[in-house]
């Protein structure tokens, strides 16, 4: 029964992963999801948090947390590729351009190489909001062998 379930629950193994596979999710950022994201992260910056502070920034409105905009990429790794079972090893983000509360965000994930000796796959990740490229870096995953 036990290994039964860890196979339905399983995502995909090294050999199964190829250059170029591609994982997509999209969800648009309220104001929910700022609350929550600050009260789990402890990230009270008032540029996210306080109007008032925002108006006076660059920004001229409060803006989403870019690491609340980019955990869309930890959804894809654990949740569809590699999926379930894999591990997150890195990540390097570049913050391009701010997301407001009510935009949707929209992120991807795309299998640039793959390291069998180490069980390593690389993602190229990146994160949009419309046409607008607002966050990109590279993923780095550990992904079981199937007879591990």
């Amino acid at each position: 029964m036990k290994d039964e379930l860890f196979g339905k629950l399983h995502g995909y193994y090294l050999e199964d992963i190829t250059v170029g596979m591609e994982a997509v999710v999209s969800k648009t950022i309220s104001e929910a999801d700022v609350l929550m994201f600050s009260a789990v992260s402890g990230d009270d910056n008032p540029l996210h948090m306080n109007r008032e502070f925002a108006e006076c920034t660059r920004f001229k409105e409060r803006i989403v947390h870019g690491m609340l905009t980019t955990s869309l990429w930890s959804t894809l790794v654990g949740t569809r590729l590699p999926g379930p079972g894999c591990a997150y090893l890195g990540q390097q983000i570049n913050f391009l351009k701010p997301v407001h509360i009510g935009d949707t965000v929209t992120a991807s994930l795309t299998v640039t190489r793959i390291e069998p000796d180490k069980q390593r796959v690389y993602l190229d990740a990146a994160a949009w909001v419309g046409e607008t490229l607002v966050a990109n870096g590279e993923t780095r995953t550990w992904v079981p062998r199937r007879n591990s």
